[in-house]
């Protein structure tokens, strides 16, 4: 007697990723804050490879061919030796893309976890944050987004990552000053000199360490301080005419606590004060970069403790 198999489910994968903010000023490829604004990722198997998406840069993150999550998903198979089985993707995205908010980051991690999933591939944190490390040659963006909160993070060998996350103390309101062109990441290195003196480097280290503190203990008093930088931020600045507006402003500013390029730029970090409210905080900086003839979208957000490790989705396939 046969008996009937039953109809399974395709099977099916979810994923809700941060944006992340990178560097924070002194703490150059070495630390990042999870931001709480997401790409979230649908994924089930298919005919053939296909997208639907939604939100912002819908053109961008519906496009087939050449699609940074589904390139990496392909290569990370076929390096492991397993067929990349089509997908049909649902693409829900909040991130802004080439503008230093961790959007390749939350893209690569995507393709690595759907190849983890659909190839049933063993790895842990670890390798997985690795990996992203190793496609966008830095750990903190990687690190940030699989783990959340604040991650701080090295390479340790090709792919591996050793990654520490801390939950900053306390509530930390944030605001991105997004400008309308994107920069792309390499550009951003080729002004970076090939040496620092000894005088920066310790400077770096001073403040990467208070920096740490100040999250650790929720000092705010000690991040205007902290967030200053002699590594990157001075030479990235051209470049990033936000940047130097914020500055000043951040020296003055009631309920402004400081400001750091977001990763590489353009967009600019804006730490605020508890009590300085959302709009009122936006208004001032908008009147303020207008009168510097600037513009900028002014996106309201907080640090998020959950990384797209942590997901529901995530923890219920490993278990």
């Amino acid at each position: 007697m046969k008996i009937a198999k039953k109809n399974l489910a395709p099977a099916s994968l979810e994923l809700v990723l941060p944006a992340t903010s990178a560097n924070l000023g002194p703490a150059f490829d070495a630390a990042a804050l999870a931001v709480a604004l997401f790409l979230k990722v649908r994924a089930q198997t298919a005919d053939e490879f296909s997208i639907t998406a939604s939100g912002r840069d819908p053109e961008i993150c519906g496009r087939v061919e050449n699609h940074l999550i589904l390139t990496t998903y392909r290569e990370v198979l076929q390096e492991a030796g397993k067929p990349a089985h089509p997908l049909g993707l649902a693409i829900d995205n909040q991130i802004p893309i080439g503008k230093g908010c961790g959007s390749s980051a939350a893209a690569r991690l995507a393709g690595i976890a759907l190849a983890v999933h659909f190839g049933k591939l063993r790895w842990t944190d670890s390798r997985i944050v690795g990996e992203a490390s190793r496609r966008e040659h830095h750990p903190d963006n990687a690190a940030a987004c699989w783990m959340g909160g604040l991650a701080v993070a090295k390479m340790s060998g090709e792919s591996e990552a050793q990654v520490a996350s801390v939950i900053p103390k306390g509530k930390w309101p944030l605001l991105l000053a997004v400008p309308d062109e994107a920069l792309p990441t390499e550009e951003a290195r080729r002004v970076l000199p090939a040496q620092y003196s000894r005088a920066d480097a310790v400077s770096n280290v001073q403040n990467s360490m208070l920096l740490l503190a100040a999250f650790v203990q929720g000092r705010r008093d000690l991040l205007a301080a902290a967030l200053e930088d002699r590594m990157h931020q001075p030479y990235r600045a051209p470049l990033c005419p936000l940047l130097p507006a914020l500055q000043r402003l951040a020296v003055d500013a009631a309920g402004i606590l400081g400001v750091a390029l977001s990763g590489a730029g353009p967009s600019v970090l804006i730490f605020l004060d508890n009590s300085a409210g959302a709009e009122r905080a936006k208004a001032q900086v908008r009147r303020h970069l207008q009168a510097q003839g600037l513009r900028a979208e002014l996106m309201a957000t907080a640090i998020t403790k959950h990384g797209a490790g942590q997901g529901k989705a995530w923890l219920r396939r490993r278990s």
